[in-house]
C-alpha cells in the first residue's frame, strides 16, 4: 500500500511543496488513488495512496492527529490493527476512520516507541511529533516494506524508492563502489547500502529518530532468535501449532476493502495459502506463471509448474489465470524492471514482474508464499555444507565460500577494471561484511551441527529474505499491486524459531556420517535427498495433496540456463559484450567474454552472473546515462 517521501533541512528553511510533489510523481505507481503533502517548518511529508483499507477520503495521508500533534505518512498494512484499536478504545481513544493508519497515530500517543514492537504487519512510516519536534522513521521487523534514506550535514531525505530521493536537489549522484563490490560478491548488499552513493536502505526493525536540528539516534526494536529453540516441544505439538498459527496468519492477512488474490505455483507454500484463503473468499482468484519448455534441457525441464498449480486450482475451486513466458520476454521486460527495482538484489526476477502484472489486472492485493523456506529450513543443501564445521571460524569460511554467489574474491582483480578495482577494494573486505552479520548477535553459538544450522537460518532471514521482499515489493508496486506474506506473521515467526532443528531437517545424523573425502558421495547425497521443512510438510499435509507435499524443492525461475545458450544468446552478447556496452567501463570485457563462453560451452552455469551483468548494464544506462526504459519496445536498439 502506497509510497511515502519527505525531507528536512538543518538550516530551518521551510520545506518546499514543489519538491515534495516532484518526489511523489516519481513514485506515483505505488499510489495512484490519491496523494497529499504536509509541511511543518523545515519538515515536509508526501504520500501517494493505494487504497486498501477504508477507501474514503478520510483515510488519505498525510494523516494528522490534531490532539496529539502527530503527523504520519505510512506504507503497508497492520494486520492486528482491529485488536489494537479495541485496546485503545478501552483506554478512552476515539476514531474517525476505520484505517490502520489512525491506529498507529493513536497507538503512539498511548505507548510511545513501545508501539513499534506491538505492530503485526509490514510497514515503513515516518511519524512526526510536532510538539516535541521529533521525527521517527520506522521499518517493519522482517523488512517487507522498503524505506531509503539520504542524510548528510545539511539535509535528510527519505522515500519508499530511490527514484524519489533522486528528485531532491540535495542529492548529487555518484556510484557506491563498496556496494558494487558487495553486489558482485553476494548478488546482494548485506549492509543495506545501495549502488547510489550516500543512499541507505533502513534495515528491518530499525528506527531512526531525529530532533529539530537533525541530530540522529538509531536503534533496533526486534531481532530474530533462532538460537534459543525450545527443546521441550515434541513433534506433534510443532505440527499442530504450526498449522493453527498459519491458519490464523492467512485469515489475518485477508483483511481488505478490495479484492484479495493469491499466487499459486506448484509448490507447498503458495498451495497452502490458497487452500486456506479460498475458504474466506467465495471465488478466490489465483495466478501462475509458466514457461515455454520447448528448448530446455536437464534439470530445467521441470521448471514449468502449471500442471500442479492447475491441480490445486481445481481442488480449491479458484478462478485461475496463467501466463506463459518465452525466451523473448526477458528483453521486453528488463529495462522497465531495472527502472523499478533500482536497488539490484538476488536472482532472476522478470517472471515476478510479469506475474505481478497479470495479478494486478484482477486484484489489488495478492498473497505470496515467501518466507516459509527461511523459517522452516527449506534450503538443506546450503545448511549441510556447513553442518559439520568444527568451529566458528571454519563455519564462517565454509559458508562464505557458498555465499560468494557471483565472483570470488581471488577473481576480483581480473573482474573489475583497474580503476574500479581500486575503489571497490578500498573498503571493508567482503568476508568481514559477511561475518559481521553473525557477530552482531551475541546469542549465536558454534558448538555443534544444530548450532550451525540455526546460525544459517538466522543469516538467511537477515540477508536473503529481506532482499526477496525488496524485489517482490518493487516489482509488484510497479503495477500498483500489494503483496502480502502470511508466513511473515509475528506469532507464526516467533513459534517457528522455537521449533527444534531436528523437526525441520530429518537427515542430520545421516549427513554427519557422510565421508566428505569420498569422491562424489557428498554431491550425490545433496542431489538425491528430499529434506527440509519437514514439520511444515506434516502440518500442511492436512490441507493439500500428497503429490504437492512431496515435490522436491525448486525456486520460481525461468529456464534461463538454457535460454542464455539458445534464443537469448545473441541478445545477451550484444547487450553486455558489444561495442556500446556501458558495463565495460566497470567490468573487464575479457571477463565478460570468458563468462559467456564458459556458459555457452556448458563448462559452468553462469546464469546468476549473466543476469547480474544484464541488470547492471541497464542500471548504468538508466540511472547514469538517463535513458528512459519506456523508449524501448524491445530491449536494445543501440547495439
Amino acid at each position: 500500500m502506497c509510497g511515502i517521501c519527505g525531507f528536512a533541512s538543518k538550516d530551518g528553511r521551510p520545506a518546499e511543496v514543489s519538491v515534495l510533489k516532484e518526489m511523489i510523481a516519481a513514485i506515483r505507481h505505488r499510489g495512484p488513488d490519491a496523494d497529499g503533502v504536509y509541511v511543518s517548518g523545515p519538515f515536509g511529508f508526501g504520500h501517494a495512496r493505494l487504497s486498501i483499507l477504508d477507501l474514503s477520503a478520510a483515510a488519505n495521508q498525510p494523516m494528522i492527529d490534531a490532539e496529539g500533534k502527530l503527523v504520519i505518512v505510512f506504507n503497508g498494512e497492520i494486520y492486528n490493527f482491529k485488536e489494537l484499536r479495541e485496546e485503545l478504545r478501552a483506554r478512552g481513544f476515539s476514531f474517525q476512520t476505520t484505517s490502520d493508519t489512525e491506529v498507529i497515530l493513536k497507538g503512539f500517543r498511548a505507548w510511545g516507541t513501545a508501539l513499534f514492537a506491538k505492530l503485526n504487519g509490514m510497514f515503513a512510516f515516518a511519524l512526526f511529533d510536532e510538539q516535541e519536534e521529533k521525527l521517527f522513521l520506522v521499518r517493519d521487523r522482517f523488512g517487507v516494506k522498503p524505506l531509503y534514506v539520504f542524510f548528510n550535514e545539511k539535509s535528510l531525505v527519505f522515500c519508499s524508492e530511490v527514484k524519489g530521493i533522486l528528485r531532491h536537489p540535495a542529492y548529487q549522484f555518484d556510484v557506491n563502489y563498496d556496494a558494487l563490490n558487495e553486489y558482485f560478491t553476494f548478488q546482494n548488499i548485506f549492509r543495506f547500502g545501495t549502488l547510489f552513493k550516500g543512499i541507505q536502505m533502513l534495515a528491518p526493525a530499525r528506527v531512526l529518530e531525529f530532533d529539530r536540528h537533525l541530530n540522529k539516534k538509531e536503534w533496533s526494536y526486534w531481532d530474530y532468535d533462532f538460537a534459543n529453540t525450545d527443546e521441550t516441544i515434541d513433534e506433534q505439538t510443532a505440527v499442530e501449532e504450526t498449522l493453527r498459527l498459519f491458519r490464523e496468519a492467512v485469515k489475518r492477512q485477508m483483511v481488505a476493502d478490495v479484492d484479495v488474490g493469491s499466487y499459486l505455483s506448484g509448490g507447498m507454500d503458495s498451495g497452502s495459502i490458497t487452500a486456506i484463503a479460498s475458504s474466506y473468499v467465495r471465488r478466490l482468484r489465483t495466478f501462475t506463471c509458466g514457461f515455454d519448455m520447448s528448448s530446455t534441457t536437464g534439470r530445467e525441464a521441470n521448471f514449468d509448474e502449471r500442471r500442479d498449480a492447475e491441480l490445486m486450482a481445481s481442488l480449491f475451486k479458484t478462478e485461475h489465470y496463467e501466463q506463459v513466458l518465452n525466451s523473448s520476454d526477458l528483453s521486453w521486460a528488463v529495462p522497465k524492471l531495472v527502472y523499478h527495482l533500482e536497488d539490484l538484489r538476488v536472482g532472476m526476477s522478470y517472471p515476478n514482474f510479469y506475474i505481478a502484472g497479470l495479478a494486478s489486472k484482477f486484484v489489488k492485493v495478492c498473497l505470496s508464499g515467501a518466507g516459509g523456506d527461511e523459517l522452516y529450513g527449506g534450503y538443506p543443501w546450503r545448511y549441510y555444507r556447513v553442518s559439520s564445521s568444527i568451529n566458528q571460524e571454519k563455519y564462517f569460511q565454509e559458508y562464505y565460500s557458498f555465499w560468494q554467489r557471483l565472483v570470488n574474491d581471488e577473481d576480483k582483480k581480473d573482474f573489475f577494471t583497474p580503476e574500479v578495482f581500486g575503489k571497490a577494494s578500498s573498503g571493508r573486505s567482503s568476508f568481514d561484511i559477511f561475518r559481521n552479520v553473525f557477530l552482531y548477535n551475541d546469542a549465536l553459538k558454534y558448538n555443534n551441527q544444530e548450532d550451525h544450522i540455526k546460525n544459517s537460518l538466522y543469516f538467511e532471514a537477515k540477508t536473503f529474505l529481506p532482499a526477496l521482499f525488496v524485489v517482490g515489493d518493487k516489482l509488484a508496486m510497479a503495477h500498483s499491486l500489494e503483496e502480502r506474506f502470511p508466513f511473515m506473521d509475528n506469532d507464526l515467526v516467533s513459534f517457528a524459531q522455537k521449533i527444534p532443528v531436528r523437526y525441520k531437517l530429518g537427515r542430520l545424523q545421516e549427513m554427519a556420517r557422510i565421508d566428505e573425502n569420498e569422491i562424489g558421495k557428498l554431491r550425490k547425497f545433496e542431489m538425491e535427498f528430499n529434506d527440509g521443512k519437514n514439520v511444515l510438510r506434516k502440518a500442511m499435509s492436512e490441507i493439500i495433496p500428497d503429490q504437492i507435499i512431496n515435490r522436491k524443492k525448486q525456486g520460481f525461475s525461468a529456464p534461463d540456463e538454457s535460454w542464455y545458450r539458445g534464443e537469448n544468446f545473441n541478445y545477451v552478447s550484444r547487450l553486455i559484450g558489444g561495442k556500446k556496452s556501458r558495463i565495460c567501463d566497470f567490468i573487464q570485457p575479457a571477463f565478460i567474454q570468458k563468462t559467456l563462453e564458459e556458459h555457452q560451452q556448458h563448462k559452468i552455469n553462469h546464469r546468476l552472473l549473466i543476469w547480474s551483468f544484464i541488470c547492471f548494464e541497464w542500471w548504468i544506462r538508466i540511472f547514469i546515462d538517463g535513458e528512459k526504459p519506456e523508449d524501448y519496445e524491445m530491449a536494445d536498439h543501440r547495439s
